[in-house]
């Protein structure tokens, strides 16, 4: 089921579940109800599966549209937070991959995992470039891409990036780039995406490349090594090295 469907049925079901208690006596008064909707709302869409940034949207959609209502907001502000959120998440709903900044120490990882030679590396899903930067930066002899789907972060990350000359910028989806003339891939997504991403990084990169995947494991792939990078967040790197045709990578 699409996640966007599995919400509007958790949200359903919150609304039913509610009403049915209070018509039971069970609740009396706005808030009893408005808190059994969110927390049923919530219930349903853990027991559906749905990503775990799902449960506070569900938790907080109906107690912060009454207390808007309660406090009298105009209901443009609602389509101004929802034209923002567009923005800034875009097809997340779609995809199940919100939207991750790298951090400063993530990135000097990288470069550290990074062969001396000169060489390209495409961050998939690069948010703002807070990975690209850095590494540009550091290594300015090196091609470094990105591409981005999100209007929001696509263009803030324009902005901070026009000044490094050796960073191609692009609008796309994190699928539509060729990556074979890539020495390097860098991905900060979600688990949903991955068997897809070493599905095309198998297809289309060259034997001995390296795929990087911040936070989330291929499934049933062995990496060459995990990096732990030491920060607050407990950031891990999976790096996978692609193989010949022959040599397997399971």
């Amino acid at each position: 089921m699409p996640p966007a469907a599995k919400a509007l049925l958790a949200q359903l079901a919150g609304a039913a579940g509610a009403l049915v208690l209070a018509r039971n006596g069970w609740l009396t008064g706005l808030w009893p109800l408005v808190g059994a909707q969110a927390g049923l709302a919530a219930a349903v869409a853990f027991g559906m599966g749905s990503a775990r940034w799902w449960l506070p949207i569900h938790l907080g959609f109906l107690p912060l549209a009454v207390v808007a209502l309660q406090l009298g907001i105009a209901p443009a502000w609602y389509l101004a937070a929802f034209v923002l959120l567009l923005l800034v998440y875009w097809t997340s709903f779609r995809t199940q991959v919100p939207l991750y900044l790298s951090n400063r120490p993530t990135a000097a990882a990288v470069a550290g995992l990074l062969p001396a030679r000169p060489l390209r590396l495409l961050d998939i899903g690069a948010g703002t470039g807070s990975l690209l930067r850095p590494l540009a930066l550091a290594r300015p002899e090196s091609r470094f891409s990105g591409v981005e789907l999100a209007p929001a972060p696509w263009l803030i990350g324009r902005v901070l990036c026009a000044p490094l000359s050796n960073i191609d910028w692009r609008r796309a989806d994190l699928f539509a780039p060729a990556w074979a003339d890539y020495d390097a891939v860098y991905a900060f997504l979600s688990p949903v995406p991955m068997p897809a991403v070493w599905a095309k990084a198998v297809a289309e990169m060259q034997p001995g490349s390296l795929l990087i995947s911040n936070s989330f494991a291929i499934p049933d792939v062995q990496p060459e090594r995990i990096a732990e990078v030491g920060d607050r967040r407990g950031t891990r790197l999976y790096v996978y090295r692609i193989p010949s045709p022959t040599g397997g990578g399971r």
